[in-house]
């Protein structure tokens, strides 16, 4: 190659780079709408609050921060907007920092601040980031049997995330089987704010001995919901998790539970009939 072609290679490799770029660059903008969602006023303000305070030195947001605390990238699809509320409000509440060897500052926001913040959080979890960051949210107790997966495991996963070598579950195997299925799979997960681990309470109480729980509690004089027994009693928790609260700050405020009440649209009758047979074996 002469220097006359060489000149041309580079000018027209030159052209032909710029233009994919600017091509790249256009369908970029014309996608972000569509990916991200409307960035409201609210939205700004609580990405304003998210860098005045600092969340990034711990967290991280689509792969991106600290990981000393959980990934935030999906936190609203984890947890409902009033369990935030509270968390944010007084940590202290959910954490303790000689058990969990961490504690999350209270950051002394206001109600507005607070509000803008989630919002935000909200529109960072509805992005379409095509499965980005691959490391799911962190809980408590997340490495103890019986809990959430650990970050190891779930690289093992298989598409359903189901833990290492057990077996698919497939159409017309038991209910119980299909119901611990809906327990890991559904969305949000079960496992990511219970564990079936005895003592080990995350985002929700622990549902180790449940049946042998809610028999006790249907025969005694706290209980104001309307189930006459255990099966009754987990389908209400699930249909509606307000009708009877479990004592303690981390799980309810103002009278109204922290899990969310959605459960009855994103499954169908037969998966909660499934679930209910499942978790009536926790005893």
């Amino acid at each position: 190659m002469n220097k006359r072609q060489t000149r041309q290679f580079a000018i027209w490799s030159t052209v032909a780079a710029t233009v994919a770029f600017l091509v790249l660059t256009f369908d970029t903008h014309r996608q972000v709408p569509v990916l991200t969602g409307e960035i409201t006023p609210q939205v700004t303000r609580g990405k304003d609050v998210w860098h005045e305070n600092n969340c990034i030195n711990c967290h991280t947001l689509f792969g991106e921060g600290a990981y000393y605390a959980p990934d935030l990238t999906k936190i609203t699809q984890h947890r409902g907007e009033a369990y935030l509320k509270a968390f944010i409000r007084d940590p202290s509440n959910f954490y303790d920092e000689q058990r969990h060897r961490r504690l999350m500052p209270a950051q002394d926001l206001s109600d507005e601040d607070i509000d803008a913040l989630i919002a935000f959080l909200d529109w960072v979890a509805n992005v379409d980031n095509q499965g980005w960051p691959p490391r799911p949210i962190l809980v408590t107790g997340a490495t103890i049997p019986g809990t959430a997966m650990s970050t190891d495991q779930l690289s093992h996963a298989g598409d359903h995330g189901a833990p290492p070598g057990a077996r698919p579950v497939a159409e017309g195997n038991d209910p119980i089987a299909l119901g611990e299925h809906v327990f890991r799979t559904a969305t949000p997960s079960c496992t990511a704010c219970h564990s079936i681990a005895p003592g080990v309470d995350m985002a929700g109480p622990s549902l180790a001995g449940l049946s042998a729980r809610a028999e006790k509690l249907l025969g005694g004089p706290d209980y104001k919901g309307s189930a006459t027994d255990v099966a009754s009693f987990i389908r209400e928790s699930i249909m509606e998790p307000s009708a009877h609260l479990t004592p303690g700050p981390m799980f309810s405020a103002n009278g109204v539970s922290f899990m969310p009440d959605t459960y009855g649209k994103e499954l169908t009758p037969e998966q909660i009939d499934q679930l209910v047979a499942y978790l009536s074996t926790l005893r």
